[in-house]
């Protein structure tokens, strides 16, 4: 599939090239090891020594988020609940990198990656509480520092079922005819053309690729803020579908302080449709354990 796909890099920066950057702006970091951590649709991520993590956009539509990281995130921290990635290093482009970059406060954690259903139930308050606070920050505030607002057109659910029904057909030999019945019979009762718009400001990309769990299976970091922006919390809430099993689900929206039924639809969408991509990615690159945790994803979305 090579070349076509929208995570497809137009700059790839490899360990050596990392370790180059690095040191030649930022000289005091420049005896410490560097690991490539993994790479997302827009940025690649390095491990400096064990305590800092750094970001190289990968694609030009990924600079404009990486500055924005960068003005926006350290705002936020009277609001964080949970330990996120704080900006500490500013990279500039040059002639050997053509874009900035940015150095984080390392996070520790795991990624939750096949937790059973009773660890998950223990995050809904810490999960709930997050939100809650970050959905609180000044929406013109985020604006002012380059926020973008509903880029992704959220409440549009009638494009969006579009989507997902073409996305589906690119990776329904790798469900079993259960998984496709569940997923096809959710679509075809989903009536909904779109909901009321709400702005509130957005992690925007919430799911187990960006959230890390400590030894317990509690989540205890929440990573890649590249898709802050301002829209619909129900592009968060869907965190209460794909992450949480349906019982953890009422003290979730208890403790978040409630949520009305066109939210819930919504986040439950979502909750379905961001699997859906990863599953894509995990069949394109050939990884196993993304795709059996997406597909579990995606069915614990659609269970009551």
């Amino acid at each position: 599939m090579g070349g076509t796909n929208v995570w497809d890099a137009e700059w790839e920066v490899n360990e050596e090239q990392a370790r180059t950057l690095i040191g030649k702006q930022f000289p005091q970091l420049s005896s410490k090891q560097v690991k490539r951590l993994g790479w997302g649709w827009d940025n690649t991520v390095f491990l400096i020594g064990d305590e800092y993590v750094f970001r190289f956009p990968r694609r030009t539509i990924a600079v404009g988020s990486i500055r924005m990281e960068g003005k926006l995130l350290p705002k936020l921290e009277a609001y964080m609940t949970i330990p996120y990635p704080k900006p500490l290093f500013y990279g500039e482009a040059s002639d050997e990198y053509p874009a900035p970059f940015l150095g984080y406060a390392y996070v520790p954690g795991d990624f939750p990656i096949g937790l059973t259903e009773e660890r998950r139930a223990l995050s809904a308050e810490t999960l709930a509480k997050f939100l809650r606070r970050l959905h609180e920050f000044p929406v013109q505030a985020a604006l002012k520092c380059g926020v973008q607002q509903d880029h992704r057109s959220l409440t549009d659910i009638a494009s969006r079922k579009v989507k997902l029904e073409g996305f589906l057909s690119k990776v329904v030999e790798h469900l079993s005819p259960e998984e496709s019945g569940v997923i096809e019979a959710y679509i075809s009762r989903l009536q909904t053309d779109r909901v009321e718009a709400v702005n509130a400001l957005l992690h925007g990309d919430l799911h187990f690729k960006n959230m890390l769990v400590n030894e317990n299976g509690i989540v205890s970091g929440i990573i890649d803020w590249g898709d802050l922006s301002v829209g619909h919390p129900a592009c968060d809430l869907s965190v209460a579908y794909s992450f949480l099993p349906s019982y953890a689900r009422g003290v979730f929206f208890e403790t978040y302080g409630g949520a009305d039924e066109e939210t819930k639809l919504l986040a439950r969408l979502i909750a379905v449709y961001i699997p859906v991509l990863i599953l894509m990615q995990a069949v394109d690159d050939g990884n196993e354990a993304i795709a059996a945790e997406a597909k579990s994803n995606i069915m614990r979305a659609l269970s009551d």
